[in-house]
């Protein structure tokens, strides 16, 4: 198995060429007989740092969606330009309805739109498939939703809201799945931001998968605004379920990062920009 990471906040270097960095996430894997990608960045950016890393997106065998934020599919049209044959999988709940809550002056209240670029659901459907419950979608490759009642509390945290019937409610993350693979050394799960949080997923794929050692765990997970004893709370959460490797960046933030190495060791590292990443 082969991971790279085509595009995330931090930049990096290859080939002697710099790689572009943006706030976003692209992850090429190749698994097995089948090349994936994991998100489109949010721009055309992830697409320039593959041709520069040698990765071929026209040859990409199947697309996944990990939620529906802009920072994740903005990059869409592009790949959809590039490769011609691929399906590209969102979750049944997504839509291009999803908001940030911003307080502004006394209890007024804006709502930023932050989701999948209007009109790429319509423009896109003969590309799009529509994942419901536990997928398969290849020999030892999943897709499976959050399981964890009560995510909308997460969502009032950290002020994320679905727009829906003209109203909104706070974000649930329906949209958001996990990208599992079965490998010989045990499950190496992928989710973008982990808005649902990263030690629910752990144990959501535990549920789904019961036996199955978990070995990896890549993603965001969209800590950059929380108070250091919180950060620390998760990292000691995430030591006692025993994932032996995490890779994160994203939106997990420098001083969040800077805790779960402290409390992780070397089973965390720091994401980049072709970060490169194989398991044998």
């Amino acid at each position: 198995m082969k991971v790279q990471v085509l595009i995330d906040n931090i930049a990096g270097s290859c080939c002697s060429r710099k790689l572009f960095g943006e706030w976003g996430l692209s992850v090429y894997i190749e698994f097995e007989d089948k090349r994936y990608l994991l998100d489109t960045g949010a721009s055309h950016l992830f697409a320039k740092n593959a041709g520069v890393m040698g990765v071929d997106l026209s040859k990409v065998d199947i697309g996944v969606l990990s939620h529906a934020h802009f920072d994740h599919s903005d990059g869409m049209a592009k790949f959809f330009a590039l490769n011609k044959i691929a399906p590209f999988y969102l979750r049944k709940g997504a839509g291009e309805n999803c908001y940030h809550a911003h307080k502004l002056i006394g209890h007024f209240t804006y709502h930023e739109y932050i989701g999948i670029h209007k009109g790429f659901l319509k423009r896109f459907a003969d590309r799009i498939r529509f994942a419901e419950g536990d997928m398969q979608i290849a020999p030892n490759v999943y897709l499976v939703p959050h399981k964890t009642p009560g995510l909308s509390s997460i969502g009032e945290r950290a002020h994320l809201s679905i727009k829906e019937n003209g109203k909104y409610r706070y974000d649930s993350f329906d949209h958001e799945q996990s990208l599992v693979f079965d490998t010989p050394k045990g499950l190496f799960v992928m989710n973008s931001c982990s808005h649902g949080g990263a030690d629910n997923i752990v144990k959501e794929i535990e549920v789904t998968f019961p036996g199955k050692k978990i070995y990896a765990l890549l993603g965001g997970f969209h800590l950059f605004r929380y108070k250091d004893e919180v950060v620390r709370a998760f990292a000691e959460r995430l030591r006692e379920l025993d994932v032996q490797k995490i890779y994160t960046g994203h939106c997990t933030g420098n001083r969040a990062f800077e805790i779960l190495h402290e409390v992780l060791g070397d089973r965390a590292e720091q994401m980049f920009t072709g970060m490169l990443i194989e398991v044998g």
